[in-house]
């Protein structure tokens, strides 16, 4: 019997859009609580460093999981780690919706409630999350073979996180107006939604294309260690402000609890709009090499956390966010492909579980200090992004590694 040979190219064909379907709905599930999460944190009685807390145990997960998940992707394979995530996330999401109405309702209150936040959205949601960005990157790392189809291939990536910003901005804030509830009901419904599509869409990979042992690599390698030092401070600048825009929000404008929700969602809106303008279009269309995407999109995000410092309205807040999510929108693609062009494919997955680990380490203090912070006086941590994001830009401008994305031997 002959072969269809489209059929073959079909369980051959590379599966990008699948995996990028997956990031989008765990992101979207994570977006869209940002709006409600200020908010709800006051409606049961939780402090502001207590949401830091919650977000910073979360970001302690990443760091802890991300490279075993990374590793696993390609010993395992990318379905078995998906499914394992997302079944997770599905299960604590859902949990965690129970617990809000609980603390709402006044059946569970006090430290009781704060420890169940910390384990549920911290460190179960935080643990489910980290599978997802290390499986996709080194997926993609591994199918593409030269610098601008990963630049654009990563760019994905980071275009569909965007769309999801967006896309959970907008839900998140108008499921708000019906309920502050509403959000977190459907949280886990979109998770099992991805977990349904990654069960019965996903292909395994055959055994030959596992790797049994995939390769460590190590924070302090010379190829890699200037990217990483140029993500942390990114993302540790854009999390100072990430968990207080709820706050940012509803004490500059003088709004109440739901209408904060709306408006934070908003927000966010802005910064998914210039992140995937960044990632969709500027990014395929310019063909910048890793260090240029880095130098351009700091100087852009530095412009716009200072912008953020003065209170000077909502238009100028509204301005701030979007250029802060096209700067970081331009600049991540460069710190997430600029390594994977240096390491070998056995390096791959053990790479993108370190990139996904940094990012995450920068989320382990960062909120927590910057919703403290803000307690004590509410510029300081935009003050103190604005500094971190300048210095990055400094040192992506003068350190030799971004001069050239040349592989150099291991160190």
């Amino acid at each position: 019997m002959d072969t269809d040979p489209t059929a073959t190219d079909t369980r051959h064909k590379p599966q990008i859009p699948l995996l990028l379907a997956a990031v989008f709905l765990a992101y979207l599930g994570q977006m869209t609580l940002n709006p409600i999460i200020a908010p709800l944190s006051r409606e049961v009685g939780l402090a502001e460093w207590q949401v830091g807390v919650t977000i910073s145990a979360a970001a302690i997960m990443v760091v802890a999981t991300s490279q075993f998940w990374g590793r696993r992707s390609q010993s395992w394979g990318r379905k078995p780690v998906l499914v394992a995530a997302f079944a997770l996330g599905t299960t604590v999401m859902a949990l965690f919706a129970l617990l809000a109405h609980l603390g709402m309702t006044g059946v569970i209150t006090g430290t009781a409630l704060f420890l169940l936040f910390v384990l549920l959205r911290g460190i179960g949601f935080g643990t489910a999350l980290a599978a997802v960005p290390p499986t996709a990157q080194a997926y993609i790392a591994d199918v593409t073979t030269d610098g601008e189809a990963r630049v654009k291939g990563l760019a994905g990536v980071g275009a569909v996180q965007g769309i999801a910003m967006v896309g959970g901005s907008v839900l998140g804030g108008v499921l708000s107006a019906a309920g502050i509830l509403t959000p977190l009901i459907v949280v886990p419904l979109l998770l099992c939604v991805a977990l349904l599509l990654l069960i019965f869409r996903l292909r395994r990979e055959p055994s030959q294309e596992l790797i049994e042992r995939p390769a460590h690599v190590s924070p302090f390698d010379t190829r890699v260690w200037p990217f990483l030092v140029a993500g942390f401070g990114m993302f540790t600048a854009l999390g100072f402000i990430q968990v207080i825009a709820g706050f940012i929000v509803q004490d500059r404008l003088h709004l109440d609890s739901r209408t904060t929700g709306l408006v934070t969602g908003g927000v966010l809106l802005a910064a998914g709009v210039g992140m995937i303008v960044a990632q969709a279009i500027v990014v395929p269309r310019s063909r910048w090499t890793p260090p240029t995407l880095l130098r351009v999109g700091g100087t852009v995000a530095v412009l716009g956390f200072a912008l953020l410092i003065p209170d000077l309205g909502a238009v100028a807040l509204f301005a701030a966010i979007l250029l802060i999510g096209f700067g970081l929108g331009v600049a991540t693609p460069g710190y997430t492909a600029g390594p994977t062009l240096l390491v070998s494919r056995e390096e791959q997955g053990g790479l993108a579980g370190l990139a996904a680990a940094t990012s995450g380490l920068s989320f382990v203090i960062a909120p927590t200090a910057g919703t403290a912070l803000y307690g004590w006086w509410a510029p300081l941590p935009i003050i103190i992004a604005t500094g971190i994001m300048a210095l990055v830009t400094g040192f992506v401008l003068v350190h030799p590694r971004f001069r050239s994305t040349a592989p150099t031997p291991a160190g």
